[in-house]
């Protein structure tokens, strides 16, 4: 998690900061295999250099990205979590819950469905 220390430390609301320090941790706990790193100025987590999830922060929220096929996948759950969305990411205010199992199940489903992918992004 040392990998996320500079994004976390620009992160000026310490509860803001802490929220997405938590998110982070239990992505790299729950899913030990996939590899943290900083990309786009952005944390993120990959699986055999392939995109597997995002993060990024932003005043009202913190955003996930799971690329465009994870959002078509869970929308309508996405939607039941309370959270709104884009084409590419979903956003969490930040005096909302995390829903830990929908973003396991989208984490899970990105490990699956690029299984076989060798590029970065999906194409």
């Amino acid at each position: 998690m040392d990998v996320f220390a500079p994004f976390l430390d620009q992160i000026a609301n310490p509860e803001h900061r802490a929220r997405t320090e938590e998110v982070l941790s239990w992505v790299a706990s729950a899913f030990p295999l996939l590899v943290p790193k900083i990309a786009w100025k952005q944390p993120m987590f990959t699986d055999h250099d392939t995109f597997i999830i995002g993060f990024s922060v932003a005043k009202p929220h913190l955003a996930i990205a799971p690329e465009k096929a994870g959002i078509r996948r869970f929308a309508e759950e996405i939607k039941q979590s309370g959270y709104d969305h884009t084409e590419l990411l979903l956003r969490i205010r930040w005096d909302a819950p995390v829903d830990y199992t929908l973003l396991k199940r989208m984490i899970e489903f990105n490990i699956l469905d690029k299984e076989t992918c060798t590029t970065f992004w999906r194409k």
